[in-house]
């Protein structure tokens, strides 16, 4: 089998991408609650007390505390499907915090046919801002549609690039878990044909990767 050139973009996509993910928390705290007279405390005072002395409402428990191990959340069958010849364990990209995002990838030439499979984790500090970050990527990857019973929401979208008359098809589905993030690319090209598979492949694909890594979430747990 003869070997042909990648294009520059594909290229590109094989050299390791360090992930870098960095963020912080600050926790707040009501007033303690003041001493009452000793002897003349009253019903209504030690109430007040009481309900003061307790959490704050606004202060919610995460989830999720930490990212789960990429690489196990997609099963070897399904990486097998979508990434034929790749090595199933993946390749986890190295970040600066594990606790708040792990990626995982997979990506084989077999024959003509080059495929590529990018599983993230990120959690977030809350629902709400999982949310806002949420909303936030799909504008940014407008044209795609909502995927239904995918997490607690779930969009994708399909593209097609062309590089040097070769064509790749890119689908990226997203998925929010309470206050956890999924990121599923999944990416082909045939270098032979200069095409690229069809939209209903790659969307399909994409969204079997995420259900499965959305499955990973499941038991709440870092």
């Amino acid at each position: 089998m003869r070997s042909l050139p990648l294009p520059l973009a594909l290229t590109a996509r094989l050299t390791p991408v360090a992930v870098l993910a960095c963020a912080g928390w600050a926790l707040t705290s009501g007033p303690a609650t003041p001493p009452a007279a000793a002897g003349h405390q009253t019903a209504r005072q030690e109430s007040s007390g009481s309900a003061a002395a307790q959490p704050s409402s606004t202060t919610a428990a995460k989830t999720y505390t930490a990212a789960p191990a990429p690489c196990s959340g997609v099963p070897a069958a399904i990486v097998k499907s979508l990434v034929p010849g790749a090595k199933t364990a993946g390749r986890e990209i190295p970040s600066t915090d594990t606790a708040l995002r792990r990626t995982c990838s997979w990506n084989a030439l077999q024959g003509y046919d080059y495929r590529w499979l990018d599983v993230s984790f990120e959690i977030s500090e809350s629902d709400q801002e999982a949310g806002k970050e949420y909303e936030q990527r799909v504008g940014e990857k407008s044209g795609g549609g909502a995927v239904p019973g995918l997490g607690d929401s779930g969009y994708s979208v399909v593209n097609l690039t062309t590089e040097d008359k070769q064509q790749t098809r890119e689908g990226v589905v997203m998925a929010r878990v309470a206050n956890a993030l999924v990121i599923v690319t999944y990416s082909g090209s045939d270098f032979e044909t200069k095409k690229a598979p069809g939209t209903d492949e790659i969307n399909k694909g994409a969204i079997k990767a995420a259900k499965s890594a959305v499955a990973k979430l499941g038991g709440g747990q870092g």
